[in-house]
């Protein structure tokens, strides 16, 4: 009797799975287009892959009369004041940005910062100082600076290139200081048998090193670094408040924090209110009597969209239990409320 043949092995048909995913992969690419292309008809400006520098921000009413050719412009200023990298502007780009567009528009006859940020970087921080002067002396636009929360340190700083700083009465402003801080674990390298050598051109290229302790000579070389950024705050906070600078060194500018009302008492700010009022006193420096009230709002780009999706996709969970400090490097000057760096 003759034995059956074994059945013969059918070969695997995977060329449909290989022809599903590159058809899904294209028709994704396909949607992301299509939306990428809807976006940029209905912003109507500026360039699918702008530059950062010369695209036209959209204005978004907010208040006023909407038939008058009169126009106010808010620009915000909160966060952390910091200088962008690569495709992130960062606040000074972006500020900056929105004061040229407010300057080439003959209509926009004044401006109001609303500020809401507890300081940043020394270098950005005086970035937006001097961008402000500029607008206020050299381009003749009034500028009023609406403190809201909190306009402390380096954002207290920036706001002396405005012409009037308004304030409410819970405002925290003030903090007028530098600092830097570094940390050391060179105990706890001790105590687990780690050993760091370093090797250097100069007894001071491993200044901060937090595998030793600093000398005095070199924690006296860098109070004096503080004491330099210190003194040039103090002394543009004394020459643009019209205050005597030696008497602000012993008072107000210790460092400390202040509200509204105390800020007002020193001399810091100009007068208590809201944004209301801002808008009100900007009205009056133009010297107009209506105006209409416009933000600026960065137009879709694609250069943010491959930004967003270049980030990572990996889980990030996080218990918030009180408020989300900022990133802060260790050596590096800060106009910020030493609380921060805890």
């Amino acid at each position: 009797m003759e034995q059956p043949l074994p059945p013969v092995a059918q070969p695997k048909r995977t060329g449909w799975i290989v022809y599903s995913v590159l058809a899904t992969f294209f028709l994704l690419m396909s949607v992301m287009a299509n939306f990428a292309l809807l976006a940029l008809l209905l912003s109507g400006s500026g360039s699918l892959f702008d530059d950062g520098h010369h695209r036209l921000y959209e204005e978004v009413y907010v208040q006023g009369d909407t038939s008058a050719r009169n126009k106010i412009a808010v620009i915000h200023l909160t966060g952390i004041i910091y200088d962008g990298e690569m495709l992130d502007e960062g606040v000074v780009g972006n500020i900056k940005t929105q004061l040229d567009q407010a300057v080439e528009d003959k209509h926009v006859k004044a401006i109001v910062l609303r500020i809401n940020s507890p300081g940043g970087e020394v270098v950005a921080s005086d970035a937006i100082y001097k961008a402000l002067v500029q607008v206020r002396d050299e381009d003749h636009k009034p500028i009023v600076a609406c403190i809201e929360s909190v306009g402390a340190s380096g954002a207290y700083y920036a706001a002396m290139g405005v012409n009037h700083i308004i304030a409410t009465d819970l405002t925290i402003t003030g903090s007028i200081g530098v600092i830097m801080e570094s940390f050391q674990f060179s105990g706890l390298m001790d105590k687990i048998g780690v050993k760091f050598h370093t090797f250097k051109s100069g007894k001071y290229k491993d200044l901060l090193n937090p595998t030793r302790e600093p000398t005095d000579e070199e924690k006296e070389m860098i109070n004096t670094l503080v004491m330099e950024v210190y003194d040039k705050f103090v002394g543009i906070v004394a020459k643009e408040r019209m205050l005597n600078v030696n008497e602000l060194k012993k008072n107000l500018a210790d460092g400390r924090i202040l509200s509204g009302t105390q800020a007002l008492k020193g001399k810091l700010i100009d007068e208590l209110g809201y944004f209301d009022d801002a808008v009100d006193k900007a009205m009056e420096l133009a010297k107009i009597k209506t105006a209409k009230v416009v933000a600026y709002q960065a137009p879709f780009s694609l250069r943010h969209l491959f930004r967003l999706f270049g980030k990572s996709k990996a889980a990030n969970i996080q218990v918030q239990v009180g408020p989300t400090l900022p990133k802060l490097e260790s050596g590096k000057l800060y106009f910020l409320p030493a609380y921060m760096f805890r």
